[in-house]
């Protein structure tokens, strides 16, 4: 019997092979043998020869895995698979299905099911959906204007004003010592300042008079129960001097204040708004540099306490007050408007139209914030000491008296230059007492104006403005070359 050897039955498995893929009709045969295991450069040269019914591309489809398929077996190094067996069969792969929801009774319990615990809650519409007759209103309202934002929005009522004392340091000032606080708040960005006039702090004698301590409560309060005794005194919240070899810090419990005796003034109170023009480069247009560094020489002043016996002395204290700083430019219209109503003041507005023409109000200042500064410091609170308030504004008083704001008296903030015309037919300003006044101009001063009086045409029609237009508490004087 002679047996036929495996390299004459390939060989006659190729050609067949080759017969079928050349020849011009489909021979009988319908079956061949799988050559998956080795490669034979003739299969592949008939294969790519054999006309455009066949590519090369068909040889890798039939017998090979995809080769962009990343997870198929061998589909970057395809000359590493191993194949299948002729006629074998693989079991086929079934892909699970992982759902990214919870289970429905987890949801329902939650609320997040449209069907609740009754039948009638499954039947109840979506919230998004508008109902029918929703729908018919809405598409009636697209003619018509839309409603303001004022009526539309819901009302939110507004969260009360919370200041945060963040640093305090020790300034010298022309005029004494002052304590520049730093304040933080939730309603703006802004870094809203207080300048405090308070020189008894520094005294180790106790006198027999004297009046409590201008101090933050949110500074000297415990921030955290990690904080050291350095992290207090670095953020201001220490008592006396500061020096190398005296520094300590402050607790809530030991500042306290003392009850003031009745001799003894409220403090005076300046409620200061930002002016780059009149205080950092000493623009004629306004006296605000000149009204910053007034309230610092008035708040520094000594005050005289009388003696409830005529054989005593009269007992001087150091002065006492508080100018609280606010970053509102140009009454609170900014500094970009500020520079565009110059020029059109130069155009021949007033200040007040200027505004107006711009698009802003006469006044656009608000005062929460600095009531809640007062506050912190104990002041103009029922509780607190009262309060002194040195300005000309009606507005400015009213609105800080509706902040509960406790208000003893208003002091007029009277400009230097009218002082020294009014000194010469009126010795006697009302409400100001004159000793303040009488004393000689000094060049050094809080702003670049420093102690002199700010003059000049620009400044004359700014404070005529400001008392007939905006109703400034301020008595008229003539004008310069009027009898």
């Amino acid at each position: 019997m002679h047996i036929t050897p495996p390299e004459d039955r390939l060989f006659q498995d190729d050609l067949a092979l080759l017969d079928a893929l050349t020849a011009p009709t489909l021979p009988i045969k319908s079956t061949f043998r799988r050559r998956d295991a080795e490669l034979d450069p003739l299969l592949l040269a008939a294969a790519a020869a054999s006309g455009p019914n066949a590519t090369r591309n068909h040889y890798h489809h039939d017998f090979f895995p995809g080769v962009a398929l990343p997870k198929a077996e061998g589909a970057w190094d395809w000359s590493k698979w191993n194949g299948e067996e002729a006629g074998g069969k693989q079991p086929r792969k079934r892909l699970t299905y992982v759902s990214l929801q919870a289970p429905r009774s987890q949801r329902i319990q939650e609320g997040k099911e449209n069907a609740g615990s009754s039948p009638e809650a499954a039947l109840q519409p979506a919230d998004n959906v508008p109902l029918p007759s929703e729908k018919r209103a809405r598409a009636a309202s697209r003619s018509a204007p839309a409603p303001s934002l004022a009526t539309s929005s819901p009302q939110i009522p507004p969260t009360e004003v919370q200041v945060t004392c963040m640093a305090r340091t020790r300034i010298p000032t022309p005029h004494g010592i002052a304590f520049l606080h730093l304040y933080h708040n939730n309603r703006d960005n802004k870094e809203h300042l207080a300048l405090v006039v308070d020189p008894a702090q520094f005294s180790e004698d106790t006198p027999s008079i004297s009046a409590p301590p201008i101090r933050s409560r949110s500074l000297d309060a415990v921030w955290s129960d990690s904080e050291t005794e350095m992290d207090r005194i670095t953020r201001g919240a220490y008592v006396g001097r500061l020096s190398p070899t005296t520094h300590t810090a402050s607790s809530p419990t030991s500042q306290k204040p003392s009850h003031p005796t009745d001799n003894i003034p409220a403090p005076l109170i300046r409620i200061h708004s930002e002016c780059f023009t009149g205080e950092t480069i000493g623009s004629q247009r306004c006296d605000c540099g000149e009204q910053l560094d007034e309230a610092l020489r008035l708040m520094s002043q000594p005050i005289t306490i009388p003696s409830s016996s005529p054989l005593e002395p009269a007992t001087r204290i150091p002065g006492r007050g508080v100018v609280v700083y606010m970053r509102q430019e140009g009454r609170g219209i900014g500094l970009l408007s500020k520079i565009r109503a110059y020029n059109l003041q130069d155009l021949g507005h007033d200040t007040v139209t200027a505004n107006l023409m711009l698009g802003h109000q006469a006044d656009e200042r608000g005062y929460e914030i600095a009531v809640a500064i007062l506050r912190d410091l104990d002041l103009g609170s029922p509780s607190g000491e009262g309060v002194r308030l040195l300005t000309n504004n009606p507005d400015k008083v009213h609105a800080m008296e509706k902040e509960g704001l406790r208000i003893v008296e208003r002091v007029p903030m009277v400009p230097r230059s009218w002082r020294k015309r009014m000194q010469h037919s009126s010795p006697r300003i009302v409400g100001v007492d004159s000793e303040e006044y009488d004393e000689p101009e000094r060049k050094a001063g809080a702003t670049l104006v420093g102690g002199d009086a700010v003059q000049g045409p620009d400044l004359e029609k700014y404070l005529r403005t400001k008392v007939l237009r905006m109703g400034h508490m301020l008595e008229l004087i003539p004008e310069r070359g009027t009898n």
